[in-house]
């Protein structure tokens, strides 16, 4: 997949021209791309598009102007595009009522390393992109980074297979067959 460079990011004067329709395309694609895992987990598959929408809006709120700041954000945010054979994806543990929040985040240490996709019965599970930031011994984070490296038959066999996300934490089960049109919208990123 193809990773951004500065020159994608553009200014605010050029980005406010397009941000309504480009900002309408990334809600649908991300649409396509989000899966719900059980009672308050979701998982984002990112892309290209979907990090420079994040580099765009985040250029925008904090009114980055300088080549070193948008620099910055593209470096950081090309880490989590995927690399070939590779899927990335942003982890989010959805809960919005504090005193949930403190029960479960607690519990739910070592989520990270429970995430799977299969392909088939053959299982590809997560590795957390930041785990230095993110992972600490007694609370886990809202959100993690994950990234998933599959073989080249896996890559191959992804658009006609079974495709599962399973969530296997002692805590936490779940999991979620992709239906064809999810399964090919994420097979596409094998070939970008």
């Amino acid at each position: 997949m193809q990773k951004l460079v500065i020159t994608d990011i553009k200014d605010h004067r050029e980005y406010e021209r397009e941000r309504d329709e480009f900002r309408s395309s990334v809600i649908a694609l991300k649409k396509r791309r989000r899966f719900g895992l059980g009672e308050f987990m979701t998982i984002v598959f990112e892309n290209t598009a979907t990090m420079r929408f994040q580099i765009q809006e985040m250029a925008r709120a904090e009114k980055m102007i300088r080549d070193e700041q948008i620099a910055h954000e593209v470096a950081t945010y090309n880490d989590l595009i995927p690399n070939a054979g590779e899927l990335s994806a942003t982890f989010f543990i959805e809960i919005n009522n504090e005193e949930k929040l403190r029960e479960w985040l607690p519990k739910l240490v070592g989520i990270e390393n429970c995430v799977s996709v299969w392909v088939d019965d053959s299982e590809v599970r997560a590795e957390e992109e930041d785990s230095e930031r993110l992972t600490r011994e007694d609370i886990t984070s809202a959100v993690h980074y994950l990234r998933f490296s599959f073989t080249s038959a896996q890559q191959a066999a992804f658009a006609t297979s079974a495709i599962k996300i399973v969530i296997d934490h002692p805590q936490y089960q779940a999991s979620l067959m992709l239906s064809d049109e999810q399964r090919s919208e994420i097979a596409s990123d094998f070939s970008d």
